[in-house]
Protein backbone atom coordinates (compact mmCIF):
# COMPACT_ATOMS: atom_id res chain seq x y z
CA UNK A 1 0.00 0.00 0.00
CA UNK A 2 1.91 3.30 -1.43
CA UNK A 3 1.64 5.84 1.67
CA UNK A 4 2.41 9.12 1.22
CA UNK A 5 4.87 10.67 3.40
CA UNK A 6 4.05 13.69 5.64
CA UNK A 7 6.51 16.10 7.62
CA UNK A 8 4.69 17.94 10.45
CA UNK A 9 5.91 20.76 12.13
CA UNK A 10 5.16 21.34 16.10
CA UNK A 11 6.69 25.19 16.26
CA UNK A 12 5.25 24.38 20.41
CA UNK A 13 5.34 27.45 22.68
CA UNK A 14 6.90 29.85 20.20
CA UNK A 15 6.96 32.02 17.59
CA UNK A 16 5.50 36.08 16.68
CA UNK A 17 3.74 37.82 14.04
CA UNK A 18 7.22 38.74 12.52
CA UNK A 19 9.22 35.65 13.01
CA UNK A 20 6.24 33.53 11.75
CA UNK A 21 5.95 35.54 8.35
CA UNK A 22 9.68 35.22 7.73
CA UNK A 23 9.80 31.67 8.63
CA UNK A 24 6.42 30.81 6.23
CA UNK A 25 8.05 32.92 3.56
CA UNK A 26 10.90 30.39 3.57
CA UNK A 27 9.08 27.49 3.83
CA UNK A 28 6.25 28.16 1.15
CA UNK A 29 9.25 29.33 -1.39
CA UNK A 30 11.07 25.42 -0.47
CA UNK A 31 8.69 23.19 -0.60
CA UNK A 32 6.98 24.28 -3.76
CA UNK A 33 6.99 22.08 -6.36
CA UNK A 34 8.01 19.34 -4.08
CA UNK A 35 6.23 15.68 -5.27
CA UNK A 36 5.42 13.05 -3.40
CA UNK A 37 5.52 14.40 0.25
CA UNK A 38 3.40 16.14 2.09
CA UNK A 39 3.74 18.96 4.73
CA UNK A 40 2.17 20.72 7.38
CA UNK A 41 2.91 23.42 10.27
CA UNK A 42 1.06 22.97 13.93
CA UNK A 43 0.96 26.53 15.26
CA UNK A 44 -0.22 28.27 18.46
CA UNK A 45 -3.63 28.83 18.82
CA UNK A 46 -3.27 33.03 18.44
CA UNK A 47 -1.89 32.70 15.37
CA UNK A 48 -3.97 29.99 12.93
CA UNK A 49 -6.20 33.17 11.44
CA UNK A 50 -3.04 34.73 10.29
CA UNK A 51 -0.92 31.63 9.63
CA UNK A 52 -4.15 30.54 7.24
CA UNK A 53 -4.20 33.41 5.55
CA UNK A 54 -0.54 33.39 4.12
CA UNK A 55 -1.00 29.05 3.56
CA UNK A 56 -3.96 29.89 1.39
CA UNK A 57 -3.55 28.18 -1.92
CA UNK A 58 0.08 26.91 -0.93
CA UNK A 59 1.10 22.92 -0.36
CA UNK A 60 1.57 23.73 3.10
CA UNK A 61 -1.16 22.51 5.37
CA UNK A 62 -2.41 24.07 8.44
CA UNK A 63 -2.38 22.34 12.28
CA UNK A 64 -3.48 23.08 15.43
CA UNK A 65 -1.53 21.75 18.54
CA UNK A 66 -4.33 20.96 20.70
CA UNK A 67 -8.29 20.25 20.65
CA UNK A 68 -10.94 19.93 23.12
CA UNK A 69 -13.06 16.68 23.34
CA UNK A 70 -15.83 18.90 23.99
CA UNK A 71 -17.71 20.47 20.90
CA UNK A 72 -19.04 23.18 23.06
CA UNK A 73 -19.94 24.55 26.55
CA UNK A 74 -18.70 26.07 29.60
CA UNK A 75 -15.06 25.05 29.53
CA UNK A 76 -13.33 28.34 29.66
CA UNK A 77 -10.06 28.39 27.99
CA UNK A 78 -10.63 25.41 25.25
CA UNK A 79 -10.57 25.37 21.62
CA UNK A 80 -13.24 22.78 19.93
CA UNK A 81 -12.59 21.02 16.68
CA UNK A 82 -15.33 22.82 15.00
CA UNK A 83 -13.62 26.28 15.54
CA UNK A 84 -9.89 24.90 14.28
CA UNK A 85 -11.95 23.43 11.34
CA UNK A 86 -13.59 26.96 10.73
CA UNK A 87 -10.08 28.90 10.72
CA UNK A 88 -8.34 26.24 8.08
CA UNK A 89 -6.89 23.66 9.90
CA UNK A 90 -6.54 20.44 8.37
CA UNK A 91 -4.87 18.47 10.89
CA UNK A 92 -4.33 18.50 15.01
CA UNK A 93 -2.07 17.41 17.55
CA UNK A 94 -3.45 15.55 20.08
CA UNK A 95 -1.88 13.01 23.02
CA UNK A 96 1.38 14.97 22.72
CA UNK A 97 3.52 13.64 25.15
CA UNK A 98 3.74 16.69 26.47
CA UNK A 99 0.27 17.03 27.30
CA UNK A 100 0.05 13.76 28.81
CA UNK A 101 3.04 14.81 31.12
CA UNK A 102 2.83 18.27 32.06
CA UNK A 103 -0.62 18.79 31.79
CA UNK A 104 -2.08 15.11 32.79
CA UNK A 105 -3.95 14.45 29.64
CA UNK A 106 -5.18 10.52 30.18
CA UNK A 107 -6.00 7.54 27.74
CA UNK A 108 -9.54 8.43 27.64
CA UNK A 109 -9.13 12.31 27.03
CA UNK A 110 -7.01 11.82 24.12
CA UNK A 111 -9.16 9.37 22.85
CA UNK A 112 -12.11 11.96 23.08
CA UNK A 113 -10.32 14.82 21.25
CA UNK A 114 -9.10 12.39 18.31
CA UNK A 115 -13.01 11.19 18.29
CA UNK A 116 -14.04 15.25 18.49
CA UNK A 117 -11.24 15.98 15.85
CA UNK A 118 -12.76 13.59 13.25
CA UNK A 119 -16.02 14.41 13.95
CA UNK A 120 -14.94 17.77 12.52
CA UNK A 121 -13.28 16.73 9.68
CA UNK A 122 -9.93 17.15 10.75
CA UNK A 123 -7.20 14.58 10.49
CA UNK A 124 -5.93 13.56 14.24
CA UNK A 125 -2.23 13.05 15.03
CA UNK A 126 -2.06 10.71 17.45
CA UNK A 127 1.22 10.45 19.88
CA UNK A 128 2.38 7.54 21.41
CA UNK A 129 5.46 7.03 22.78
CA UNK A 130 7.26 5.57 26.25
CA UNK A 131 9.73 7.21 28.85
CA UNK A 132 12.87 6.21 29.16
CA UNK A 133 11.62 4.67 32.58
CA UNK A 134 9.20 2.63 30.78
CA UNK A 135 11.76 1.62 27.91
CA UNK A 136 14.09 0.48 29.90
CA UNK A 137 11.82 -1.63 31.55
CA UNK A 138 11.29 -3.27 28.61
CA UNK A 139 7.52 -1.72 28.71
CA UNK A 140 7.55 0.28 25.32
CA UNK A 141 5.05 -2.15 23.76
CA UNK A 142 2.66 -2.80 26.25
CA UNK A 143 2.64 1.24 26.69
CA UNK A 144 2.08 1.82 22.78
CA UNK A 145 -0.88 -0.69 22.82
CA UNK A 146 -2.71 1.00 25.92
CA UNK A 147 -2.78 4.31 24.22
CA UNK A 148 -3.64 3.04 21.12
CA UNK A 149 -6.09 0.43 22.03
CA UNK A 150 -7.79 3.12 24.36
CA UNK A 151 -8.50 5.39 20.58
CA UNK A 152 -9.58 1.72 18.75
CA UNK A 153 -12.18 1.17 22.05
CA UNK A 154 -13.45 4.43 21.44
CA UNK A 155 -13.39 5.13 17.63
CA UNK A 156 -12.66 1.69 16.34
CA UNK A 157 -10.18 0.59 13.50
CA UNK A 158 -11.57 1.72 10.78
CA UNK A 159 -11.10 5.82 12.28
CA UNK A 160 -7.81 5.53 11.75
CA UNK A 161 -7.84 5.21 7.88
CA UNK A 162 -8.73 9.22 8.42
CA UNK A 163 -5.91 9.58 11.17
CA UNK A 164 -1.88 9.84 11.53
CA UNK A 165 -0.21 8.21 14.26
CA UNK A 166 2.96 9.34 15.59
CA UNK A 167 5.60 7.29 17.48
CA UNK A 168 7.64 9.91 19.89
CA UNK A 169 9.71 8.08 22.28
CA UNK A 170 9.60 10.94 25.41
CA UNK A 171 13.27 10.07 25.72
CA UNK A 172 14.14 11.15 22.84
CA UNK A 173 12.40 14.79 22.82
CA UNK A 174 14.13 17.59 22.97
CA UNK A 175 16.96 15.72 24.46
CA UNK A 176 18.98 15.40 21.69
CA UNK A 177 18.87 11.93 21.98
CA UNK A 178 17.39 9.92 19.52
CA UNK A 179 15.96 6.24 18.64
CA UNK A 180 18.22 4.43 16.00
CA UNK A 181 16.19 3.77 12.66
CA UNK A 182 16.24 0.25 13.84
CA UNK A 183 14.13 1.16 17.20
CA UNK A 184 11.93 3.44 15.81
CA UNK A 185 11.13 0.39 12.48
CA UNK A 186 10.52 -1.75 15.54
CA UNK A 187 7.92 0.26 17.39
CA UNK A 188 6.23 1.11 13.88
CA UNK A 189 6.00 -2.23 12.63
CA UNK A 190 4.58 -3.23 16.40
CA UNK A 191 1.52 -0.21 16.30
CA UNK A 192 1.23 -0.96 12.04
CA UNK A 193 -0.04 -4.23 13.50
CA UNK A 194 -3.10 -3.22 15.48
CA UNK A 195 -4.41 -0.28 13.37
CA UNK A 196 -5.39 0.65 9.95
CA UNK A 197 -2.77 -0.91 7.89
CA UNK A 198 -2.90 2.17 5.66
CA UNK A 199 -2.10 4.78 8.47
CA UNK A 200 0.56 6.92 8.26
CA UNK A 201 2.76 6.46 10.99
CA UNK A 202 5.37 9.45 11.74
CA UNK A 203 8.28 9.32 13.68
CA UNK A 204 8.57 12.31 16.37
CA UNK A 205 11.90 12.31 18.49
CA UNK A 206 14.55 14.74 17.78
CA UNK A 207 14.66 14.53 14.07
CA UNK A 208 17.49 16.66 12.13
CA UNK A 209 19.01 17.22 8.83
CA UNK A 210 21.78 14.81 9.75
CA UNK A 211 19.40 11.90 10.62
CA UNK A 212 16.27 12.08 8.88
CA UNK A 213 17.43 10.19 5.53
CA UNK A 214 18.37 7.08 8.13
CA UNK A 215 14.91 7.27 10.37
CA UNK A 216 13.10 7.53 6.52
CA UNK A 217 14.60 4.88 5.11
CA UNK A 218 12.70 2.70 7.57
CA UNK A 219 9.69 0.69 5.60
CA UNK A 220 7.10 1.60 8.74
CA UNK A 221 8.23 5.29 8.76
CA UNK A 222 6.11 7.75 6.79
CA UNK A 223 7.83 10.82 8.04
CA UNK A 224 8.27 13.13 10.64
CA UNK A 225 6.54 15.02 14.00
CA UNK A 226 9.26 17.55 14.19
CA UNK A 227 10.17 19.83 16.68
CA UNK A 228 13.00 22.36 17.35
CA UNK A 229 14.11 21.73 13.37
CA UNK A 230 10.66 23.01 12.58
CA UNK A 231 11.54 26.76 13.74
CA UNK A 232 14.47 27.02 11.32
CA UNK A 233 13.26 27.00 7.48
CA UNK A 234 16.54 25.12 6.25
CA UNK A 235 16.56 22.52 8.38
CA UNK A 236 12.41 21.82 8.28
CA UNK A 237 13.02 22.03 4.06
CA UNK A 238 16.45 19.51 4.91
CA UNK A 239 13.71 16.99 6.41
CA UNK A 240 11.24 17.64 3.96
CA UNK A 241 13.46 16.81 1.00
CA UNK A 242 14.37 13.88 3.08
CA UNK A 243 11.29 12.34 3.22
CA UNK A 244 10.41 13.37 -0.23
CA UNK A 245 13.64 11.13 -1.35
CA UNK A 246 12.74 7.82 0.58
CA UNK A 247 9.58 7.74 -1.02
CA UNK A 248 10.91 7.94 -4.55
CA UNK A 249 13.54 5.64 -3.67
CA UNK A 250 11.06 3.45 -1.92
CA UNK A 251 9.35 3.64 -5.04
CA UNK A 252 12.31 2.32 -7.42
CA UNK A 253 13.61 -0.46 -5.34
CA UNK A 254 10.03 -1.69 -6.18
CA UNK A 255 9.93 -1.58 -9.87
Amino acid sequence: MVRTPLVAGNWKLHGSRASNKALLEALLGGVAGLAGVECSVCVPFPYLGEVAGQLRGSALALGAQNVSEHARGAYTGEVSASMLKEFGCSYVIVGHSERRQLFGESDSQVAGKFAAALDAGLTPILCVGETLAQRDAGQTEKVVARQLDEVLTTTGIDAFSRAVVAYEPVWAIGTGRTATPEQAQAVHAFARKRIFKGTRILYGGSVKPENAAAIFSMPDVDGGLIGGASLVADDFLAIVREASMAKRQAAASKT
